[in-house]
């Protein structure tokens, strides 16, 4: 059967507190403090750096500090390589997010080095993300030293049996009954990263509730085939 790739969000958005960090603690950690200064003049102007492949959650992060500065009242410069019309630099932001810079066109790479060197003058932080670590990213030289010149970390996708400690763990928290055979079935068949698998899991849940039936593959194929 061929692989279903569920291209869903996570119900409550991305968090700091809904990040499994699994291997990848030192980051999370490193967030969590930089975003306790609160205040300009506490938190550090040194850039940092997430790296990895897919599924270790590089963008989860990123898109949960921008919610966490949000929820305080700031606000951030956001660049992804999606954006063709970025904002103009605003001497206001608390920092600067560059998401998959690796995929960066020389436009927006231009972009990114600008929105550098502005916030390297105004001591405003820059965090960025990328599938590779600096000195392999195939971009302008002045840009790729930027990006390795302060806080690096190598994120890990959670492996397999993390992600069903995590699976399990939740599904009892919520008095799910999960059978080795649908997390068997829930594991080969969508796609793997965690957060669409938790996702997975609370359509599931909603569905076994209104159909008022036991959580089977059966029941997930039903569900498939009503979505």
């Amino acid at each position: 059967m061929q692989q279903l790739v569920l291209d869903m969000s996570l119900p409550n958005g991305p968090s700091l507190a809904n990040y499994c960090a699994g291997t990848s603690g030192a980051a999370l950690a490193h967030l969590k403090l930089w975003l306790g200064r609160a205040g300009s003049t506490l938190r550090s102007p040194v850039p940092s750096y997430l790296w990895g492949g897919t599924g270790c959650g590089k963008t989860h992060l990123l898109k949960a500090l921008r919610a966490a500065l949000q929820d305080q009242g700031d606000k951030a410069g956001w660049l992804d390589a999606d954006l063709q019309a970025p904002a103009e630099f605003d001497e206001t932001w608390a920092c600067v997010l560059m998401d998959d810079v690796h995929a960066f066109s020389t436009a927006q790479q231009q972009v990114a080095f600008n929105w550098f060197v502005h916030a390297q003058t105004l001591q405003i932080a820059v965090f960025a993300t990328g599938s590779l670590p600096p000195a392999d990213l195939k971009l302008r030289d002045d840009l790729r030293t930027r990006l390795g010149g302060g806080h690096v970390f190598a994120l890990q996708a959670l492996s397999e049996p993390e992600r069903r400690a995590v699976l399990r763990q939740t599904a009892d928290e919520r008095g799910i009954f999960l059978s080795d055979e649908v997390m068997d079935f829930m594991l080969t068949r969508f796609s793997r990263d965690l957060g669409s698998l938790m996702e997975l899991l609370d359509l599931m849940d909603g569905y076994a509730l209104q159909t008022q039936r036991a959580i089977t593959i059966p029941l997930i194929k039903a569900m498939m085939d009503n979505t």
